[in-house]
């Protein structure tokens, strides 16, 4: 089964979203023995708290529960358990790059950025928070559209 986590600084906003819309996409194609995803933040800043409000909201504009996730950080063995781990902007890949284990325990996850990483250029997926509605609705429309080409490439 390939493993996936996405991640954003706080695992408050884009991260549960890409979480959400990944695991439902998933669900709807018949793939959960096949692929799994999970979220995380580079900070500690909101561990334990459920998504942001607004995240939850453009969810379930979109059809998706967020219901019963909750923000976590980016732990060591992470780095071993996944076999990607998708940065929401360049700021996220750099700390996880910096967050990686030293060798020879630097395990076996792929870092990248999600949206090039789904093809669709090296940009961010800009954080919402603080933005208003319009920001986490188009936060979401971004990872809607980058969810099934992102499963596509894991099943390649």
């Amino acid at each position: 089964m390939k493993q996936i986590l996405f991640v954003c600084l706080g695992n408050i906003c884009r991260s549960p979203l890409a979480e959400g819309l990944f695991i439902h996409h998933v669900e709807q194609n018949g793939l959960g023995a096949r692929v799994s995803g999970d979220s995380a933040g580079t900070s500690d800043w909101h561990v334990g708290e459920p998504p942001h409000p607004g995240s939850v909201r453009a969810a379930e504009k979109l059809g998706v529960s967020l219901a019963g996730q909750r923000c976590r950080q980016v732990m060591a063995d992470d780095f071993c358990r996944f076999d990607v781990i998708l940065g929401m902007d360049g700021n996220n890949v750099a700390n996880l790059k910096a967050m990686r284990p030293a060798l020879p325990v630097a395990g076996k996850a792929e870092i990248a950025l999600f949206m090039d990483y789904a093809g669709l250029g090296r940009r961010d997926v800009p954080d919402p928070w603080g933005k208003g509605a319009a920001a986490y609705d188009s936060v979401g429309g971004m990872i809607r559209e980058a969810t099934p080409l992102i499963v596509a490439r894991l099943l390649a």
